[in-house]
């Protein structure tokens, strides 16, 4: 439970990073939304009051402020592990609960496919690979569960749901050392 919050009532907080304003919001519980950067401040914004259901800006408790910290470090370049990162995914259904708790156990540079994760969850046809991609574009904490991580069939790169897409998804990935067409990104959006 983060202090002084009760269990229904969701906040958030806008901050700078290396690629733009970013935000989270969280709950008593933890994380209920990470934002990556939109066109501009205030877009970055509405997104994510609007995801996360907000009551409106506070000043994040120490647990958050620390995941705030760990989220600007990885996005400077820094290798982050955000397995300990309190999130809350109450809301959600028991599918991607499992889904979310397997895609954070990859570790920074590692990365699987949409079927290798459906094949763990016990779904072994196409429609539960496509059941895993549908449940990534809504993953409603970006880079703390890492969806950016898992690929398309044959290691190609897939689709992201954040602003920028597939190119934003290869930007988070080249900050990890994993370069899917061989050439060297550099950070930033």
């Amino acid at each position: 439970m983060i202090d002084g919050m009760t269990a229904a009532s969701v906040h958030h907080h806008v901050f700078d990073t290396a690629i733009g304003p970013c935000g989270v919001a969280w709950s008593a519980r933890g994380l209920v939304a990470v934002q990556l950067p939109e066109q501009d401040i205030a877009a970055t914004e509405r997104r994510l009051a609007a995801k996360a259901n907000s009551a409106g800006t506070a000043e994040p408790p120490p647990a958050v402020a620390a995941a705030i910290a760990g989220i600007m470090r990885y996005l400077a370049g820094e290798q982050v592990d955000f397995s300990t990162v309190a999130v809350d995914l109450d809301a959600l259904d028991p599918f991607r609960q499992r889904l979310y708790a397997s895609m954070r156990a990859l570790s920074w540079g590692e990365t699987t496919t949409y079927g290798e994760l459906a094949k763990k969850l016990g779904a072994t046809d196409w429609e539960g690979a496509r059941d895993v991609g549908e449940a990534m574009g809504r993953n409603p904490v970006p880079v703390v569960i890492p969806c950016h991580r898992v690929l398309a069939a044959g290691g190609k790169l897939g689709g992201f749901s954040a602003h920028g897409g597939a190119k934003t998804k290869a930007k988070l990935l080249a900050l990890e050392g994993v370069h899917l067409d061989g050439a060297p990104r550099l950070p930033g959006l």
